[in-house]
């Protein structure tokens, strides 16, 4: 079998607002499987503009969010075409340009998932084939429309037992009698973030705020109680998840930021051990911009015999990007990208739609 080779721009903006991830990468097929090169990554940070224009999409009309829609689609149009061109990747180079977009709106229990920035004038304006709006077709079938990563976790990190990312949510996954399971576990840099934010920090770098700060039993408690955790996979968390139902309880509970930070920190770290095996022979791959707070990796440490593995900054900081390049690859060869044991839809699919400039 002769080897084939894609090149392509994985794009991902997360909830946790940090900015637009772009990467470079090189997708290889062999006889053994699928293999990836990272050439370059880079995050371009959201002016406070747009950051905010973010943070409040949800509260929209949805008139005002297909307003914002062109707005964004502009935006991410202008970033990537700045990566390309700083970084001298001729578009010629390329078989595709693969973007997230921006999740606005999910709700997938009403039939409900928007992400902005996937208009088809996208691949006009980069000049360059797009694939992209991956998440639709998943809910149109009955699936919760995400996690998607799982996919790529299962056939281009297959040495690990668990894959672990830590954005503006915990989600993670595994293999389960001979099937990939996956789904959100709880909010972590949705809620962080804010409280930071509230401090005059744009995060908590470190975990040095949760490090400083004490655990308030009462407040662990109402968190923990939350009705989410009770319910079985599949399952997934937006944004409007967290209005709804953590900052009213943080808002309540009338003690120092520093102890609120400390308190949520140790609590993600308490649900994500709730979710691990008491193996210590199996192995978690964390990734995302949680893997760098170090109190909470600590905190779960102590809550877990599971083996924590933090691996090169490139993969902790670019998995998504990556993994939805890897999506983008997998719809132009017509395979399946989205699986219905991780998602909950009627069937395995192809997800994605394909614009040409």
């Amino acid at each position: 079998m002769e080897n084939l080779t894609y090149r392509v721009v994985g794009v991902m903006s997360g909830t946790s607002l940090d900015g637009i991830d772009l990467a470079l990468i090189d997708f290889v097929k062999s006889k053994e499987g699928w293999g990836f090169n990272i050439i370059l990554a880079e995050t371009l940070a959201y002016s406070k503009e747009w950051k905010d224009r973010l943070a409040q999409a949800s509260r929209l009309s949805k008139e005002e969010i297909t307003h914002l829609d062109v707005a964004y689609t502009d935006e991410l149009a202008a970033v990537i075409s700045s990566f390309l061109s700083r970084h001298s990747i001729f578009v010629s180079s390329l078989e595709a340009v693969c973007s997230h977009g921006h999740t606005v709106l999910h709700q997938p229990e009403a039939g409900i998932t928007i992400q902005i920035g996937n208009l088809p004038v996208l691949a006009q304006k980069i000049g360059m084939r797009v694939v992209c709006d991956f998440r639709v077709e998943d809910v149109a079938l009955g699936g919760q429309g995400a996690p998607l990563v799982p996919i790529g976790d299962q056939m281009l990190f297959t040495e690990f037992d668990y894959c672990l990312n830590l954005g503006g949510f915990a989600n993670i996954s595994l293999e389960e009698n001979g099937s990939r399971l996956a789904y959100d576990i709880c909010a972590v840099n949705t809620v962080l973030n804010v409280l930071s934010q509230k401090m005059g920090v744009d995060y908590d770098e470190d975990g040095r705020i949760a490090a400083s700060g004490e655990i308030d039993q009462d407040l662990l408690r109402k968190l923990n109680e939350l009705s989410f955790y009770q319910k079985s996979p599949p399952k997934s968390l937006g944004v409007e998840w967290v209005v709804k139902d953590i900052m009213p309880l943080l808002e309540e509970t009338h003690i120092p930021a520093p102890h609120k930070i400390a308190t949520f920190t140790y609590h993600v770290a308490q649900q994500i051990a709730n979710n691990l095996a008491k193996d210590s022979s199996k192995k978690v791959l964390v990734t995302g911009g949680g893997a760098y707070n170090k109190t909470l990796i600590e905190f779960l440490k102590s809550m877990s015999v599971v083996e924590v593995i933090i691996p090169s900054k490139e993969i902790v900081e670019f998995k998504e990007a990556l993994i939805f390049g890897f999506l983008g690859v997998l719809k132009l060869e017509k395979e399946v990208n989205v699986l219905k044991s991780v998602t909950g839809a009627s069937k395995n699919h192809s997800s994605g739609k394909v614009f040409l400039p």
